[in-house]
């Protein structure tokens, strides 16, 4: 059982309530699919804790907020940027060096783990449509391929003819996932979801039996919220973090 879990954005509330579901869960490996950090104002404690699963074996791969503390990203907005540069400010030079070092790309066995698309994954491209999802599986050549980055939970798959297809995943709910196909799926966000609901999102990936559990699980959104606030980050971001949006 591997939990999925991407796009955190410092937000250590949902982070702790995701760990402690997947643990209860029966959870026994973990892969944290990028952009740990951005947004959120728990930016040292997220990477810490990260960093410690990574020390045990957890696959952790670079989101494009994580290259941004390295190297200045001018396409993101101008409060994405001011929050950036308070994460530079608030990161220890260890986790920021942690940061750097991470690959963008894990394949192990039939599994590729990427934050954004395996057909570029320096260009930071959404996959948000089937035909994009197909084009990153066909260059992750693995049976599943495990993504972040859009910020919702999102199932594609290859049907008949090779032709591929969205579903959207109810939470909580069995999905087979069989490996006599291809799968590309999208575990949503820890800590900053975009579908209009706060709860914070993480996929459990169940190999042996070949099903994916998409999760939803509520923290204190509010307590997250108001760290935002009280460390003077955009007002964006707090209200982001309090909508689901």
């Amino acid at each position: 059982m591997i939990a999925l879990l991407t796009d955190i954005h410092s937000n250590l509330e949902a982070l702790n309530a995701c760990l402690e579901h997947a643990r209860e869960s029966g959870a026994e490996r973990y892969a944290f699919l990028g952009d740990l950090v951005g947004y959120g104002a728990d930016p040292q404690a997220v990477v810490d804790i990260v960093a410690r699963y990574a020390a045990d074996g957890a696959i952790v791969v670079k989101g494009n907020h994580d290259e941004a503390i390295e190297k200045h990203a001018n396409y993101m907005n101008d409060a994405t940027k001011d929050s950036i540069e308070w994460t530079r400010k608030a990161l220890s030079t260890e986790s920021k060096a942690f940061l750097s070092s991470l690959p963008l790309i894990v394949r192990t066995g039939p599994i590729c783990f990427v934050h954004s698309s395996a057909a570029a994954p320096t260009r930071w491209e959404y996959i948000d449509s089937p035909a994009e999802a197909q084009r990153s599986a066909e260059a992750a050549q693995t049976t599943y391929t495990f993504s972040g980055h859009v910020h919702n939970q999102a199932l594609y798959f290859e049907g008949a003819q090779g032709k591929w297809s969205m579903f959207s995943p109810t939470p909580a709910s069995v999905v087979p996932v069989s490996r006599r196909h291809h799968w590309l799926a999208l575990a949503g966000s820890v800590g900053q979801p975009r579908d209009g609901k706060p709860a914070a999102a993480y996929a459990l990936f169940d190999f042996e039996r070949e099903r994916i559990i998409f999760h939803r699980i509520a923290y204190d959104h509010f307590a997250a919220a108001k760290k935002i606030r009280q460390a003077g980050l955009p007002e964006a971001h707090a209200y982001r973090v309090e909508k689901g949006i």
